[in-house]
């Protein structure tokens, strides 16, 4: 049913909190004020049975299925839309979207908002900074602004094109094109018209044709980022994350711009290839970033990363004030970033609900110790130890209403954490893995 039933060793495991306390609503323990307590078991609802669900027994907590009787939901965004405006949470209650979480990951409302931000920047005269908003390409949404894609389309014959969808996830509906023909045979089949209920709406999009290549593959970054506030803005960078990689070698040939195992590094995508290797399409931000400085020089990647942070926070302040600001609420977001040959890096999209599902012991590692230290962070024990901490397990603050001093080590040439060592992450060799990832030889993507 689970991927483990504990992911710790004897050693390394964590207090479960035994039952105590008067009842509240719901049956929570709450003190005179109403305010949760810690000697009761945490009490989540979940319906993943992954990563997630084993972190969660590991550290004591208590599964239920009721509707409102948790002290934590990790919510499907289904939920969010359905039920959230339609229920009063207690004070300790989490969840874990935002209520209009789409303002920044949905592909079409992520670029509105990041236009929107440099427009405002360009009227107040702040022309440098909104000259930094340049790390996403050309995009426009289809049908609505068809015609002002077409112009641009005419204008710069010999450019590839990508459409994605903006409502679906794991590369689906993903395809590229050079000729308008191709657009106009699709429009049919998708009976376009701007104001059409029937019309599916996707971005179109210049494909960055110049991806900077490791063995002649194409990879991406997945890096996670910690929302736990957007007023005042908290952000959270996590330290460690990978790069995935296609299995089949890069090429700008038109014959091959149909294959998306050379163009998508989706794990969804190239899983379902014949080259296939679990263990072989990931490789831990820490070792990309040792092999681009032996290749490229620490100066350039350190450089490069502080580019990457500051993308992801000029991202999330693109909506810092259209998001609906929710105590109760917090978001671990998936942002997929690519590096070009330049070492130019561009943001590919934003994910609401990145995948915590584990391939390998490596993968199931990382995101074992990314949620371990989320939940620190999130504090739903009421332990009170992070107020005051710039760095949690292989978080660091790198935004509070305001740069902060962990967002860089101080007096260094390195730029951003990210990429760095996490001493403080579990081992490999103290976790227990769950039946089917027990290979030992696999090398740690923290």
């Amino acid at each position: 049913m689970t991927e483990s039933a504990g992911a710790l060793t004897k050693a390394q495991s964590l207090p479960s909190f035994a039952p105590g306390g008067p009842s509240g609503a719901g049956g929570r323990a709450v003190d005179d004020d109403g305010v949760a307590v810690v000697d009761a078991p945490i009490r989540f609802r979940t319906s993943l049975h992954n990563t997630l669900y084993d972190v969660c027994k590991a550290r004591g907590w208590r599964e239920v299925e009721g509707e409102l009787d948790w002290d934590i939901h990790w919510a499907d965004v289904h939920w969010i839309r359905d039920v959230l405006d339609h229920i009063r949470l207690e004070e300790h209650q989490r969840v874990n979207h935002f209520r209009n979480h789409y303002e920044l990951t949905r592909k079409d409302l992520t670029i509105k908002n990041l236009k929107r931000l440099r427009k405002v920047l360009e009227k107040e005269d702040k022309m440098e900074e909104a000259a930094k908003y340049d790390f996403f390409p050309a995009t426009y949404v289809v049908p609505a602004e068809y015609g002002l894609f077409e112009i641009d389309f005419r204008r710069t014959p010999n450019i590839v094109w990508i459409m994605k969808p903006i409502g679906k996830a794991q590369g689906k509906g993903i395809f590229m094109f050079t000729r308008i023909s191709q657009i106009s045979d699709w429009k049919k089949d998708h009976k376009w018209k701007s104001d059409s209920p029937q019309a599916e709406t996707y971005i179109a999009q210049r494909y960055i044709d110049n991806p900077h290549l490791i063995g002649g593959k194409k990879y991406d970054l997945r890096i996670y980022v910690l929302v736990t506030s957007y007023s005042p803005l908290v952000v959270w960078l996590y330290r460690s994350g990978f790069a995935r990689f296609s299995h089949s070698r890069y090429s700008m040939n038109t014959k091959e711009l149909e294959n998306t195992y050379v163009h998508l590094t989706n794990v969804s995508i190239q899983k379902t290839s014949d080259k296939y290797n679990a263990g072989g399409c990931k490789w831990g931000i820490r070792n990309l970033k040792l092999f681009m400085m032996s290749t490229h020089g620490p100066a350039a990647v350190n450089q490069l990363f502080g580019d990457i942070q500051n993308l992801l926070l000029r991202t999330v302040q693109a909506v810092h004030k259209v998001m609906i600001q929710d105590k109760h609420c917090f978001e671990l977001y998936g942002f997929d970033i690519l590096i070009d040959d330049r070492l130019k890096a561009w943001l590919l999209e934003v994910n609401a609900s990145p995948s915590l599902t584990a391939e390998t012991p490596a993968d199931y590692h990382i995101k074992f110790n990314l949620l371990e230290d989320m939940f620190n962070i999130i504090d739903v024990e009421r332990k009170g130890k992070v107020a005051q901490e710039e760095r949690v397990g292989g978080f660091d603050l790198i935004w509070k209403n305001g740069p902060t001093k962990g967002a860089a080590p101080p007096g260094s040439t390195v730029q951003s954490y990210l990429g760095c060592v996490n001493e403080r992450a579990i081992p490999m060799h103290l976790m227990k893995f769950p039946p089917k990832l027990q290979s030992t030889n696999e090398r740690p993507l923290i």
